[in-house]
């Protein structure tokens, strides 16, 4: 079982700055990938950022250039740091993890979100 905690959410200013934190505890071994998923109301739930286990990312197009993501390994935490935020960005903030191991294959799991508004 893993569990994954997020954090840093809230309220701030176009053009202004935030950072998400996702820390996961349990049954950590095997992680391959980490990310950050977004849904707005009425829109299915997309990708932002992802950074695997060797260190290679992955941003969606909207995002690039603004976020960058990173990952601490010995602490089991992932960051997405959002610059130059713009309203569009508003949404609730999913981490996610992917536990790969070799006999039981792939398993998602899926942080309980955390809003981030962007707004005057």
């Amino acid at each position: 079982q893993v569990q994954l905690v997020e954090s840093g959410g809230g309220l701030v200013q176009p053009g202004g700055s935030l950072r998400l934190s996702c820390a996961a505890s349990g049954s950590i071994f095997g992680i391959y990938l980490m990310g950050w998923y977004r849904q707005a109301p009425g829109n299915e739930r997309e990708l932002v950022a992802t950074i695997t286990s060797g260190g290679s990312t992955n941003f969606a197009d909207s995002v690039k250039g603004r976020f960058t993501i990173s990952r601490d390994n010995a602490q089991n935490t992932v960051y997405l740091q959002m610059n130059s935020l713009k309203p569009e960005d508003t949404a609730v903030y999913y981490c996610n993890l992917v536990r790969r191991l070799l006999l039981t294959g792939t398993t998602d799991y899926w942080g309980q979100g955390t809003q981030v508004t962007v707004s005057s």
